[in-house]
């Protein structure tokens, strides 16, 4: 039985968007492919709030995020962790090579701006990662404050992983000062794995004009002399740019602001069924995320159990991650979802719950 996603990613895909992918190929240096690709440009800028150039790499959002540390990491890297993927990017920093120090935070705590002040005050790095949305508790950290710390320190170049947060709230890359930004499709834009947006600023270019071991893949300068173009610098995957046109067109239509509160609103219609039902969130108080909900098990559920009936009813949440796993479990309402799909879904939790004697 196939079962519709509500896990954090990756999330259901619609029928129009698996249509679009069917389109017939095309050349990855034809007039067509270039006309495509500049078509998404400006709508990927506005999602972004830049003007900055915005790269289609073919790739899941690690291999940028790695691609990134090799560009603009000379010195020092900073790690802000607060969580599973943004705990990993110390280990794939280190696995690069690099010289790199983590900010450790409690999972499910936000990144504090004051102890990220502190520790750029002491010196000596030059770049800092940071995931805006920690997907694998549920906590989205206070961007434009961390980025207001950011711009007190101009020789560190920012890299923020969006992948959870990207076209669900607003980013103003420009505004905050942000260097490298980027996002994988699966989650809020609800497509296919595969493909990641980035975005980068001038002078993050131009420090990895000056990196001597870039490698090629994921080298920031050859992208932006093929986004020139109106290209990529390798074959790109084609069928998800196909898709990516299809979903900015529905983002077009919806319109940014009401995307925005339709993820605030089904957000709040789980977080209030969860408190309804003796569940806490997992994050600390006001900084849960705005695409998922994490919640501890604060019921003692057998969370396996609980997703099994859940399946007989067609559908999947998930039951926490890494050392959260049963501990926690996290209810995806990102993409394409609505009142509708939503309330169904509670339904389905509500009758599994009471078939677990829950």
């Amino acid at each position: 039985m196939s079962c519709k996603l509500f896990i954090p990613g990756p999330v259901a895909v619609s029928e129009k968007t698996l249509r679009a992918m069917a389109r017939p190929m095309i050349g990855h240096r034809s007039a067509d492919f270039i006309a495509l690709y500049r078509r998404l440009t400006p709508q990927l800028q506005a999602l972004l709030g830049t003007r900055n150039s915005v790269y289609l790499a073919t790739s899941s959002a690690w291999g940028v995020m790695e691609g990134a540390l090799r560009n603009v990491a000379r010195r020092k890297v900073l790690c802000c962790m607060n969580g599973a993927f943004s705990d990993k990017w110390l280990d794939v920093a280190r696995r690069c090579g690099l010289e790199a120090g983590g900010l450790q935070f409690e999972w499910g705590q936000p990144v504090d701006p004051a102890a990220l002040r502190a520790e750029l005050a002491k010196g000596g790095y030059d770049a800092v990662t940071l995931i805006h949305n920690e997907t694998s508790c549920g906590c989205m950290s206070d961007l434009p404050a961390l980025a207001a710390v950011l711009r007190d320190f101009p020789d560190v170049i920012s890299i923020v992983d969006t992948v959870s947060s990207f076209s669900a709230v607003p980013i103003d890359q420009d505004a905050l000062g942000l260097d490298i930004v980027l996002a994988g499709s699966q989650k809020a834009l609800a497509l296919p794995p595969g493909l990641t947006v980035v975005s980068v600023s001038q002078r993050a270019l131009e420090r990895a004009a000056t990196a001597p071991a870039r490698g090629y893949y994921f080298d920031l300068v050859e992208f932006e002399k093929n986004h020139e173009g109106g290209m990529t610098p390798s074959t790109p995957v084609i069928p998800l740019i196909y898709a990516l046109e299809s979903k900015l067109d529905d983002i077009a239509a919806e319109g940014l602001a009401a995307r925005f509160a339709r993820h605030a609103r089904l957000n709040r219609l789980v977080r209030e069924w969860g408190f309804a039902r003796g569940f806490r969130l997992f994050p600390r108080d006001g900084y849960g995320s705005v695409t998922l909900n994490c919640f501890a098990n604060t019921r003692g559920v057998d969370l396996p159990a609980l997703n099994q009936q859940l399946k007989t009813r067609g559908f999947v949440i998930d039951g926490g991650y890494g050392k959260l796993k049963g501990k926690t479990f996290r209810i995806s309402n990102m993409g394409d979802e609505t009142d509708a799909t939503m309330t169904e879904l509670l339904a389905a939790l509500d009758a599994s719950l009471k078939a677990i004697g829950a």
